[in-house]
């Protein structure tokens, strides 16, 4: 689930989406949901199905249990949960809208093809909605300032793990002092490289861009850029150096998790989902913090990172909208996302859920908050991760071979924003 994939959008001009703006009257009726709407379906015989995550099953049954508790008297529920991944909830829904669960949970990057399906409906009550939730979470289910879906968790991105026994707090501030302190003792630092879901970290806060345009299919890029503070050559060049030195090592989960138990590897970029195995490998020295800072172009720049989050969704065509949209509130509401902190480890957008001692007690996600100033929504088409990840391949061997710096960006940025 951590490296959430935007699949190809649907073919849809989001010109289409610019003008939910301009029908906002017709919306706000619409969330206040109607008498008429109010009454569509029998609220006396209430049937609704559940669409979470297959390790939430056990979370959402007791979830759900307290929601007819709640609301006991009021009709008579048949709630069905099932299994689906939040990865793949988009395609499980638009592949056949009439049997789309009537409220889903799914990531964020498929908020704009399930809006422009019209499979969304927009969130009642939306102010306090925004209120309550965490700003970045807010943003991630929105369009257009017009709120789709309910902010659930607020918990996958990365940042550095590391064995506090080596390490002084200055040391972690600097990427360059962390592989300088791991070469001087034999050990490693470690960062996946292979996908673009990371290796955008390098280029996140350096003035070049890359992101989806306005057709929700393709990309811009900006990576191979030659003007500016800080040139595409510039950033590929201190990921080769930093390839080179004694102390890192290209490498994914497992060369993280299994060199921090060997004892091999004292530090790693990764997310909450490693939390476990790595608190087993290095017991009371266990640690985490936001991303350090690079040398590039002979300046300290801040790593960045994508982040992203879990939202639950009210399907527009449910029968039973307005029992589907209470459904939605009650599984996305403070007392239920701390359930689900203290149930599944997965952190809140709730606002206040954020701020219990609990959360901020937690290593993994008290790091991950404190990434997410410098972290971004992933809203990148598909043409991006293949070239991004050979790219990655390429600099992890410290050189780009035959080819010229630049011309390694420029065709970089050629397939990212390749049109077919």
């Amino acid at each position: 689930m951590k490296k959430q994939m935007i699949c190809s959008f649907l073919a849809i001009s989001l010109a289409g989406m610019m003008c939910a703006g301009c029908s906002q009257s017709t919306e706000k009726k619409d969330l206040k949901l109607s008498s008429l709407d109010e009454k569509k379906g029998d609220d006396k015989n209430v049937e609704l199905t559940v669409w979470g995550a297959k390790e939430d099953q056990e979370l959402l049954k007791e979830i759900v249990d307290s929601f007819q508790e709640k609301y006991k008297g009021e009709a008579k529920f048949n709630i069905t949960i099932s299994a689906q991944s939040e990865a793949d909830c988009k395609d499980a829904a638009l592949g056949d809208v009439s049997e789309c669960a009537d409220v889903f949970t799914f990531a964020d990057d498929q908020l704009t093809a399930l809006a422009a399906a019209g499979v969304l409906k927009p969130v009642k009550d939306a102010e306090k909605i925004k209120k309550d939730s965490l700003d970045g979470a807010v943003q991630a289910a929105s369009i257009n300032d017009t709120l789709y879906a309910y902010p659930l968790t607020a918990d996958n991105g990365y940042f550095m793990y590391y064995n506090k026994s080596y390490f002084s707090d200055s040391d972690l501030q600097s990427l360059d002092k962390m592989l300088e302190k791991a070469s001087a003792k034999g050990k490693k630092v470690t960062m996946d490289w292979s996908s673009g879901w990371y290796l955008y970290s390098f280029f996140a806060n350096t003035g070049l861009k890359v992101g989806l345009n306005d057709d929700g299919i393709t990309n811009y890029c900006t990576w191979n850029g030659k003007k500016g503070n800080v040139k595409g050559v510039d950033v590929a060049e201190s990921m080769m150096k930093i390839a080179r030195s004694k102390g890192f090592k290209e490498g994914n989960d497992d060369v993280l998790a299994n060199g921090a138990k060997d004892g091999s590897v004292i530090a790693g970029v990764s997310g909450v989902w490693l939390a476990d195995r790595l608190k087993e490998a290095w017991g009371s020295n266990y640690a985490a913090t936001k991303l350090p800072t690079y040398t590039v172009a002979g300046k300290q720049v801040q790593l960045g990172s994508y982040v992203g989050y879990k939202m639950v969704g009210v399907n527009s065509n449910s029968k039973q909208v307005s029992w589907a949209t209470k459904l939605a509130e009650w599984i996305t509401s403070r007392e239920n996302q701390e359930l689900r902190f203290e149930k599944r480890g997965q952190g809140p957008a709730n606002a206040k859920a954020s701020e219990t001692d609990a959360v901020k007690q937690n290593v993994a996600i008290k790091a991950l908050l404190e990434q997410s100033d410098y972290g971004s929504l992933q809203r990148i088409g598909g043409k991006y991760w293949e070239p991004v990840a050979e790219f990655g391949a390429k600099m992890a061997t410290g050189s780009t071979g035959e080819f010229s710096v630049q011309k390694t960006m420029d065709e970089l940025v050629k397939n990212i924003t390749a049109t077919e």
